[in-house]
């Protein structure tokens, strides 16, 4: 399957680039940016790295994930207020008396 269409990266590609990296240096943090620089290409408009991000998640040899590719948990409270206090905006802060 078809990846990055900018840069023709197939699903198979990053596994492989993966399995490559893990075989060089079982230690190395392997990130969207190496596999990448591995392939010989580059990031063109970022469309496809939620699906990137998916496929490397997917791949058995990935070994412990970079707080990038760790599944993100958000709280009730980050999903109503994206990550904000409970009162950033202006009209909610109390006076001060």
């Amino acid at each position: 399957m078809i990846v990055c269409h900018c840069t023709q990266i197939s699903d198979h590609d990053i596994r492989a680039a993966i399995d490559w990296m893990r075989t060089a240096d079982p230690q190395t943090i392997i990130t969207p940016g190496k596999i990448y620089h591995a392939l010989g290409r580059r990031a063109d408009c970022g469309g496809c790295m939620p699906l990137f991000l998916d496929t490397m998640r997917s791949c058995d040899k990935l070994g412990v994930a970079p707080p990038i590719l760790r599944p993100r948990t958000a709280s009730k409270e980050e999903a109503t207020h994206e990550g904000r206090r409970q009162g950033h905006r202006v009209s909610q802060r109390r006076a001060a008396v």
